[in-house]
């Protein structure tokens, strides 16, 4: 069940948990980001705590698919940046057609195309 509150969708947790990992590695496809940046980028459009993105960025970097380094910062602690690598390029291609797919066949029987 969808809700929406102050422009953000609160979306399902079963549907969000399987979508996060698309989300994170286009995000970090477009170009390099630290956590809190994901995070705030992603709550902009659907409810998300750093509690979700930090153990999904391990996973990530312990798979594979981003690699990080450090960045000292002069306005405060030193960020740790994330960055796409190619086995993350290749996954999220398979994740977005995967997605794709899925979403197409989930429209046309809601809109009853085909029927």
């Amino acid at each position: 069940m969808s809700i929406i509150k102050k422009g953000v969708c609160a979306i399902n947790p079963q549907l969000k948990r399987g979508t996060l990992e698309l989300c994170v590695l286009a995000l970090v496809c477009r170009g390099d980001c630290y956590g809190y940046e994901l995070v705030n980028r992603i709550s902009a459009s659907m409810h998300i705590t750093e509690g979700t993105i930090y153990p999904l960025l391990k996973r990530l970097k312990d798979n594979g698919s981003i690699s990080s380094y450090i960045v000292e910062s002069q306005e405060g602690p030193p960020r740790k940046y994330y960055q796409i690598t190619d086995i993350g390029k290749e996954e999220k291609e398979r994740q977005e057609k995967e997605w794709r797919d899925f979403s197409d066949s989930v429209e046309k029987l809601i809109s009853g195309e085909g029927e």
